[in-house]
């Protein structure tokens, strides 16, 4: 039996996503096709999450496992602000009047952007600046690496609504981010986080001036991109699955993947470039 249609979808199943035409925000790709960057644009209510985009979001990040062009991902909001969570009228009026199969969709739902995020290859980083708050904060959160400036205020401020702290996995991933001590804080009382704080508690990975902090998130995804990037979504993995695991099957499980990635032709070029005291490109294979 011919296996000729299946070798045929194989190839073909991973798909460019330059070209993608977002509807809920902004998607921008750098000139070498690389580096993506989404920006929340609704800049007069301070960039608030929807049905649409939550949904949209969750697509989109489900679709970058399959791109084989974007290599990293930059997520940022216009407007001085990244994002104010839920949109109140938008949102927050409608769940009100919704049954409890309905809600439980809606939940899984913005729960299912956060999984979206963490399963994709690509590293994210996002771009924080002013208001960061309730799903807003998940979404910064559910990113590899944050950039934020002096006047990022960052806020898990659910229990400011009656709801818990418990969000869109925020009782899992924000106590691994800055500690359980912090994060039962931040989830107890809704306050904001400040800058400094995010910075020292290893929320936000540096901190720079308003004006160059996408600029700053882009550059570090450029290098990002640049590099091995296979490994670099073998890295990703494990980041995430060793959660789960003990040091014995976590040490197995990095053999196992650094004799995969010893594999690749990045590997091969990284030794020759050396060797002939070059600066190694890698193309991600």
């Amino acid at each position: 039996m011919s296996t000729q249609p299946e070798e045929h979808s194989m190839k073909h199943h991973k798909q460019p996503l330059a070209g993608y035409q977002a509807r809920t925000f902004l998607w921008q790709v750098s000139a070498d096709g690389k580096v993506a960057t989404i920006t929340l644009n609704r800049p007069d209510r301070k960039n608030p999450l929807t049905f649409g985009s939550y949904a949209e979001l969750r697509d989109l990040f489900r679709a970058l496992v399959y791109a084989r062009d974007i290599k990293a991902v930059v997520v940022t909001g216009a407007g001085g602000n990244f994002c104010s969570g839920g949109d109140v009228h938008e949102i927050i009026g409608p769940l009100t009047k919704m049954s409890m199969p309905e809600l439980l969709d809606f939940t899984r739902m913005t729960g299912d952007l956060v999984k979206a995020m963490r399963a994709c290859p690509q590293p994210i980083v996002a771009a924080v600046d002013g208001i960061c708050a309730g799903a807003g904060a998940m979404v910064a959160l559910a990113a590899d690496m944050r950039l934020g400036t002096p006047a990022a205020r960052t806020a898990f401020l659910f229990t400011r609504v009656g709801l818990a702290g418990a969000d869109m996995g925020a009782c899992t991933l924000l106590p691994r981010m800055i500690g359980q001590g912090r994060a039962s804080e931040l989830l107890y009382t809704g306050r904001a986080m400040t800058a400094e704080e995010g910075a020292a508690w290893g929320f936000f990975n540096a901190l720079h001036a308003p004006q160059q902090v996408l600029e700053a998130a882009q550059v570090l995804a450029a290098q990002l991109a640049a590099g091995p990037t296979f490994a670099h979504g073998v890295t990703k993995k494990l980041l995430h699955q060793e959660w789960n695991m003990g040091v014995d099957e976590a040490i197995e499980a990095e053999a196992e993947a650094q004799a995969i990635c010893m594999q690749t032709r990045d590997f091969h070029r990284a030794y020759e470039a050396f060797v002939a005291r070059q600066k190694p490109i890698f193309e991600g294979n």
